[in-house]
């Protein structure tokens, strides 16, 4: 292979490595302003989508020995890449899609697992991680509030009893 070729190749492999996920999308009969437009969308969640030869992304994917992920190559494929949150890069591309028809999601990389495009675009229907880690935190703390609660109940009823003793003394 040329120099040229291995030095995109090497970006390519480069890019994936440092990524946190990495979504692929067919991106064909979106325009030029389309795709800026959705970059422009993933930009703030340090997202980047790039167009790559599907020849170069399949030997970037075998060097990190990435079994599933060449299969989902073929046709117009944009790379979708990123460090952040994948849930919230999946909503942006599922809203872009509802708004545009495309991009369609073939599959997803997410940690070491490979998701094929109707799990990646589920990915979009999970909340984010904050609302997550609050809903966890909600589940542990109602059963311990539940406890503190009974406690409370079995003292100010032991209260009673003994205001009602002492009243009863009092009266005789």
């Amino acid at each position: 292979m040329r120099p040229e070729k291995e030095a995109i190749v090497r970006d390519i492999h480069d890019s994936l490595e440092r990524s946190s996920y990495v979504i692929l999308a067919d991106y064909s009969g979106l325009t030029v302003e389309a795709i800026t437009e959705l970059r422009s969308r993933l930009r703030p969640l340090k997202g980047r989508v790039t167009v790559v030869k599907n020849s170069f992304l399949a030997r970037a994917m075998e060097q990190l020995k990435w079994n599933g992920m060449p299969s989902l190559i073929s046709g117009s494929v944009a790379m979708i890449t990123g460090d952040g949150d994948v849930t919230q890069a999946a909503k942006i591309v599922e809203t872009f899609r509802k708004e545009n028809e495309k991009p369609t999601m073939r599959g997803a990389r997410v940690g070491s697992d490979t998701i094929d495009g109707a799990e990646a675009a589920a990915l979009a229907k999970i909340p984010p991680r904050e609302m997550l880690l609050g809903q966890l935190v909600g589940t542990i703390a109602a059963p311990l509030s539940q406890v503190v609660g009974v406690l409370n109940q079995k003292a100010a009823s032991l209260l009673y009893v003994l205001k009602a003793i002492e009243e009863k003394k009092s009266k005789e």
